[in-house]
């Protein structure tokens, strides 16, 4: 496998450079530039990492994620978000092509000293050993002294009392973790019950439960003020597809509260700004072929797309869109109907991974 080629480094220099235009022209409509340390905090990185995704002189490459939240953090242009999305896609790749040698691995040309033995007798080889020759005896007392002439054969190493340790501290710490999961548990019965989910036997896969970390107990995500990206712009693009004059910047912030209370206000729901089951079953509009409204279609695209199943944002229900959304009903074990129904948004919703709250 060969290392990244031009082109990919070109794609982590224009990266960095756009990442940089963002933060050089966050200061406008009389809000000051962020520095550097606060805007980290925010990232939830630190400031050394961030330099390096600014600098292009000597670029590092930010994750899809940072790049998606830096574009929200910053305000910056919607047009720069598909183009960012590319160079940090490309940058990605080149960064996998890299092939770096594995910390174990000898090069070619060297010695390679042998492995050693698994077992409980293995003894620990010392680095200035040399790499082939007998072990070394075991001390001898004073009356049984081994010279370098004796024809004897030199008795077998004694068993690393070390490996046997290691092994018996290993399995007592095993025990000792079991005996607290169980008392903090409760009991031997949750105990047994949280081991056998942990393997699969009682209850959903980790992944699936991982999925729907940001689910509430009704199954819908509770999306409310400070919420960033795909929570936000979930409810920002059905708020436009209501009629709501709002900006779908990923960033649930003042405008958004008051559009969600009004919104509630009107279909006699509790107006307290966050967007939770009853608001999501007000909020959300069947998409089928007959009846697409555009932001309410670009709701679905982008969740769609969100959720790993390519999908392109058009604001039209097209027939790849359909493709798409009944790709995604088939993975979920959903009526593959092709039409976003309420179960088909509940699933999308659970399916865009953990929320960011700022």
């Amino acid at each position: 496998m060969t290392g990244p080629t031009a082109p990919d480094r070109d794609a982590v220099r224009a990266l960095a450079e756009l990442l940089r235009k963002w933060w050089e022209l966050s200061a406008r409509e009389g809000r000051p530039k962020p520095t550097q340390q606060s805007l980290a905090g925010r990232l939830g990185i630190d400031q050394t990492t961030l330099s390096r995704y600014l600098n292009p002189r000597h670029p590092s490459t930010a994750p899809l994620r940072t790049v998606e939240l830096l574009h929200t953090v910053l305000r910056a242009p919607a047009a720069d978000l598909p183009r960012a999305r590319a160079l940090a896609e490309a940058a990605a790749a080149g960064a996998a092509r890299k092939s770096p040698r594995p910390s174990g691995a000898a090069p070619a040309d060297s010695p390679v000293a042998p492995a050693p033995a698994d077992g409980p007798d293995a003894t620990a080889a010392s680095p200035q050993a040399p790499s082939a020759g007998p072990p070394s005896p075991a001390p001898a007392s004073a009356s049984s002294h081994l010279t370098a002439s004796s024809p004897l054969t030199a008795p077998p190493p004694a068993p690393a009392p070390a490996a046997r340790v290691t092994r018996r501290t290993a399995a007592a710490r095993a025990v000792l973790a079991f005996l607290g999961v169980l008392t903090l548990g409760g009991g031997i019965g949750l105990g047994w019950g949280a081991l056998a989910h942990r393997a699969g036997q009682d209850g959903p896969p980790v992944a699936a439960v991982a999925a729907s970390a940001g689910a509430t107990a009704s199954g819908w995500p509770l999306a409310r003020r400070g919420d960033l990206l795909w929570k936000a712009r979930a409810v920002q693009y059905l708020l436009r597809a209501h009629g709501h004059d709002i900006e779908a910047d990923g960033d649930f912030g003042v405008r958004t509260a008051a559009a969600v209370k009004k919104f509630q206000a009107a279909h006699g729901l509790l107006a307290d700004g966050k967007v939770g089951a009853r608001t999501w079953s007000h909020l959300i509009i069947r998409i089928d072929s007959r009846h697409a409204p555009q932001q309410a279609v670009v709701a679905l695209q982008y969740l769609l797309d969100n959720s790993g199943t390519a999908t392109d944002i058009t604001g039209l229900f097209t027939p790849s869109t359909a493709r798409s959304l009944e790709t995604f009903q088939r993975d979920r074990a959903l009526p593959v109907t092709g039409v976003a129904d309420r179960d088909t948004w509940r699933a999308l919703l659970t399916s865009q991974g953990p929320g960011i709250h700022r």
